[in-house]
């Protein structure tokens, strides 16, 4: 299992309530500075998909004591857990009475049209092959869906998508809809005003039990340093922070650090379009050779587990320990020697001519990133391998990733190990978003052992599915994932009681960490 080092992850723990110098006693709001950009709070394209979102419900929402295992999945608007009711038919009856925060009632309508939505072309979701085992969603009256897999699976990691209202859904692409800045849902909070750099929610009271914290105010701060800034001045309650920063704020009073565990990976994809790393060799050779528990205490200093597939131990018998790459600079040395690519007089191997060198592209605002990527580069100089790292915008990396390789980050529904693993293993398939195995590299039987444990049904014949799966990557891996990393948060402590954090995806923030349920929040006896 993940281990969890922060106290401040035990439930119960008391933190954040208010920015500035108010008396937290009398608080009722949460000021919170975010990375990411406000404006995009359409579960179209990613928010809230996971069910946590304060703004909407899914049909069932991820619950857990801590984060050291995968969360069960319990009924949100689902009256109960999904029936089945034939070979990969599914039944989920409805909550009677909701609405969402416009007044509209909430019913299967619904639920068929967000559900629709997703997969649909024009639409360009963006998370449409996250449902491809979904065949069908169908109304069964007012207050029920019948829902058809292509699996015999469990259905339940897939209905976690915020539901929005039927009338709200648009046959155009969802970077245009409305639902964007004016976002309608059912869950405990509406959107009350939106500025480029906040957005602010405030406690809905047409619902049954209305939230201790009234409101909720979301601060645009993109720059690490500055978040850190602003949660020392006290300006803001909390913000996630990169491990480096977040660890100065560690024995600081009145300021908690909180180090979650997640699926989220991060990792270097290949590009096809290079004579270097088109060799399944030369890919071999660059697993073995860098050191990820180096890796793990120097940059993201010990917060996070080496990766070498998306599949971590929380994942219990579906991952296979043996089948993990071990570091040895002399077996990567000796793959690449056998493989033709000889050191040459500058230190950096060449074949035929052809240098083993490429070029590494990050995101220059991902702090992270950089020292992951910079890191990288050095451990593959010591065999002779040439990694040119450059800080960019996602909008040329996106256009380069057939000749470029990526620090890439994955993991984001790991509530369900087919969708942790599929889009980012297999080879591509039509929809497939840019970042899921850039170099179409695959081994021989991997796809087909993909698709045999996506279509199979929980349970110890699966999970050896799973660790074959991890063995064959191991004989020829397509890209060299790096690790796990823990998601680092500090809060500025004021006297509220909350429920522990649980095992995080890949998009992460302020919606997430000692936040992610905020309904539950409760002023400290």
């Amino acid at each position: 299992m993940i281990v969890v080092i922060a106290a401040m992850v035990l439930a119960g723990v008391a933190l954040g309530g208010c920015a500035g110098e108010q008396d937290a006693a009398t608080s009722d709001q949460i000021v919170l500075a975010e990375s990411q950009d406000l404006g995009q709070f359409n579960p179209m394209l990613g928010y809230g998909q996971l069910g946590v979102s304060p703004i909407y419900d899914g049909l069932l929402v991820p619950a857990a004591d801590g984060d050291d295992r995968v969360p069960d999945l319990v009924p949100a608007l689902a009256a109960s857990a999904p029936e089945r009711i034939a070979p990969r038919t599914w039944r989920v009856p409805l909550k009677d009475g909701v609405t969402f925060s416009d007044g509209t009632a909430f019913d299967a309508a619904d639920v068929v049209a967000t559900y629709r939505a997703a997969v649909d072309p024009k639409v360009a979701s963006g998370i449409s092959t996250d449902f491809a085992p979904i065949v069908s969603i169908e109304a069964d009256g007012p207050q029920a869906i019948r829902l058809t897999m292509n699996t015999d699976a469990d259905p339940s990691p897939y209905l976690l998508l915020g539901i929005v209202p039927s009338e709200k859904v648009e046959a155009a692409p969802a970077a245009r809809w409305a639902l964007n800045t004016e976002p309608v849902g059912t869950g405990p909070y509406r959107l009350e005003s939106l500025d480029p750099d906040q957005a602010v929610l405030v406690a809905r009271d047409d619902r049954p039990e209305s939230p201790a914290v009234r409101k909720i105010v979301y601060t645009h701060v993109p720059d690490d340093n500055s978040r850190a800034q602003l949660v020392q001045t006290g300006e803001v309650d909390g913000a996630g922070l990169p491990p480096r920063l977040a660890d100065g704020f560690v024995d600081r009073a009145g300021v908690d650090v909180a180090e979650v565990a997640s699926a989220d990976w991060r990792g270097v994809s290949l590009p096809a379009r290079n004579a270097f790393t088109a060799d399944p060799a030369a890919r071999l050779a660059m697993n073995i050779g860098v050191d990820r528990d180096a890796l793990v205490d120097d940059v993201l200093l010990g917060k996070g587990e080496p990766a070498s597939t998306p599949i971590a131990k929380v994942y219990g018998d579906a991952f296979d320990a043996d089948a993990q790459f071990a570091h040895d600079r002399s077996r990567a040395e000796s793959i690449l020697d056998d493989a033709g690519w000889r050191t040459g007089s500058d230190g950096i191997r060449a074949r035929n001519r052809v240098r083993a060198s490429f070029p590494l592209l990050y995101n220059a605002e991902d702090t992270l990133r950089r020292d992951l990527a910079v890191a990288f580069a050095a451990s593959m100089k010591k065999i002779g391998v040439e990694v040119l790292t450059r800080g960019t915008s996602w909008d040329e990396i996106d256009t380069k990733m057939d000749t470029a390789g990526a620090l890439l980050g994955g993991g984001a529904t790991p509530y369900s190990i087919d969708s942790q693993v599929y889009d980012a293993l297999h080879t591509r398939v039509p929809d497939s978003s840019p970042y899921s195995n850039p170099g179409n590299f695959t081994a021989p039987g991997l796809d087909e052992m993909l698709d045999a444990a996506r279509e199979s049904a929980t349970g110890p014949e699966n999970d050896e599915r799973y660790r074959r799966i991890q063995q064959i990557y191991a004989r020829q891996p397509s890209q060299v994932f790096l690790a796990f990393v823990h998601h680092t948060y500090v809060a500025r402590s004021t006297g509220w009681n909350h429920d522990a954090p649980i095992l995080e995806p890949h998009s992460h923030g302020v919606t997430w960490g000692p936040w992610w349920n905020l309904p539950s929040w409760a002023p400290a006896s």
